[in-house]
């Protein structure tokens, strides 16, 4: 695989680090053995980064077992895409990736919705047929990949609940699936779910062990951050304090500011410090030309001079 190349988890999760992972990878260490992630998302953050045993952990069950569901294909490529295949055939789903298309009448009467137009009620069946027994993961995967916006949400009856997006099983998505299992095969993957605190008590930490962490963002609304707040991030940052003193390096994404608001607790806590501006592109959720005034960071706990008036923030 080409390592200058970025991969791109096949979960297209709300909140990937992808695009900045360009950035965060230069500002990793060179020496890492153990790496570790708390909230590992869709693990764009760990598919781009050099380690040799990766431990991994999110609090949500049913993102971790997409994760192992999808990796136990990393010697049987063609057997995953064979079952995906066969279950969009099943439900006449459209799949651009196999010329599958959606009719171009449909196009031309729906240029911006002709996928979600197209898939609508074959989505709501898929839908209706993974809720009844909640097991079948391979069904839940292509949910993902249809769904609005990528996400995995569940209502309070614990039903998958998300409604189909314009979006459909393209090049994109069979490409990340095939860099995803390469990336599986040629490492050690361990994935646990449960608090991130508890997770990392659980751990045995090395010489050469690494943590990174893309928690919840206080500032944010996005709908996976919800469960977070200021309690929890004064908790994140106490906890980081005392991996610090033990030796331990890490490296933590954050915003410090966001639609006019400050964390002010994270912005306080980085300055003991190295805090690293990161280009990003924060847009309006309703209406993509608009840019959000956020600033985010990668702040680590090695490199540099912490004295350093460029460092910080």
């Amino acid at each position: 695989m080409d390592e200058s190349r970025t991969i791109r988890s096949p979960f297209f999760y709300v909140g990937d680090k992808y695009k900045l992972m360009p950035q965060l990878k230069r500002m990793m260490p060179e020496d890492i053995g153990q790496y570790i992630e708390p909230f590992v998302g869709g693990g764009s953050s760990f598919l781009n980064s050099k380690g040799f045993k990766y431990v991994l952990n999110d609090i949500d069950p049913y993102v971790v077992e997409l994760h192992r569901q999808i990796g136990a294909y990393a010697w049987k490529q063609e057997e995953l895409f064979g079952k995906l295949f066969e279950i969009m055939d099943h439900y006449k789903l459209s799949c651009s990736y196999r010329n599958i298309c959606v009719p171009e009448e449909l196009k031309k009467n729906y240029v911006k919705t002709y996928y979600s137009k197209y898939n609508k009620e074959a989505y709501i069946r898929m839908r209706r047929d993974f809720n009844a027994g909640k097991d079948d993961f391979l069904r839940l995967y292509l949910l993902l990949i249809y769904g609005f916006n990528h996400m995995i949400r569940f209502n309070g009856r614990g039903e998958f609940n998300l409604p189909v997006g314009n979006v459909d099983f393209n090049h994109n998505v069979y490409q990340a699936l095939v860099d995803y299992l390469e990336f599986v095969r040629g490492h050690r993957l361990e994935f646990y779910s449960m608090d991130y605190i508890s997770f990392l008590e659980t751990i045995t930490f090395e010489e050469d062990s690494y943590i990174f962490l893309d928690p919840p963002y206080l500032i944010s609304m996005s709908e996976y951050n919800k469960l977070w707040n200021e309690e929890k991030e004064n908790e994140l940052c106490d906890y980081l304090d005392g991996l610090d003193k033990r030796g331990i390096r890490f490296g933590i994404t954050n915003l410090i500011t966001h639609k006019g608001k400050v964390n002010k607790r994270f912005l306080e806590w980085s300055r003991k410090y190295c805090a690293w501006d990161v280009k990003s592109n924060y847009i309006s959720f309703n209406d993509n030309t608009i840019k959000m005034d956020s600033k985010e960071v990668f702040v680590t706990n090695y490199g540099g001079d912490k004295s350093e008036e460029t460092n910080k923030l």
